[in-house]
């Protein structure tokens, strides 16, 4: 057996027993915790590591950045109408994309507020009740000068 062979061996078998890897970052220098509850505080890491880095002014564009992600999964709730004689692959493969997008949108924004950060938890629900609120209001304006509206599953009806 290979030197490399007997050392991933070694690893899965210490993997296996519940031992951490020895390369692992709790056996280095950064010693990191996670914390499993709410906090309020510039002390954050959203999505990348290292930012916003204790720094204020990041912390506030993180929060901004994460109002704007969930804004944006709202606003691309309403996916775009495929018109009648619109080629069906080229309509769904637009709604899939969208809708592709919007999950990956989302999923960010999940990220972000996996951080316990009590500010970062606000920013979502405000930029998802934002978003909401823009949506409703537009299907509400258009409800009432009896335009067609058209749903996300696709079907259009007059108001």
């Amino acid at each position: 057996m290979s030197r490399e062979h007997d050392h991933v061996a070694r690893m899965d078998m210490d993997m296996d027993m519940g031992m951490t890897p020895p390369d692992s970052m709790s056996s280095g220098s950064m010693n990191m915790t996670i914390p499993m509850s709410f906090y309020w505080g510039k002390a954050a890491i959203v999505l990348f590591s290292g930012w916003p880095d204790q720094k204020l002014g990041m912390y506030v564009l993180s929060l901004f950045f994460v109002f704007l992600l969930a804004l944006a999964v709202e606003v691309l709730s309403i996916l775009p109408g495929v018109k009648p004689g619109t080629n069906p692959i080229l309509g769904g493969l637009t709604q899939a994309t969208v809708y592709a997008f919007r999950m990956g949108l989302a999923y960010l924004v999940m990220l972000s507020v996996m951080s316990f950060n009590l500010g970062i938890f606000i920013a979502a629900v405000a930029g998802h009740a934002v978003g909401f609120f823009i949506i409703k209001a537009r299907a509400l304006a258009t409800a009432e000068r009896g335009e067609t509206v058209t749903f996300p599953t696709g079907i259009t009806r007059k108001v």
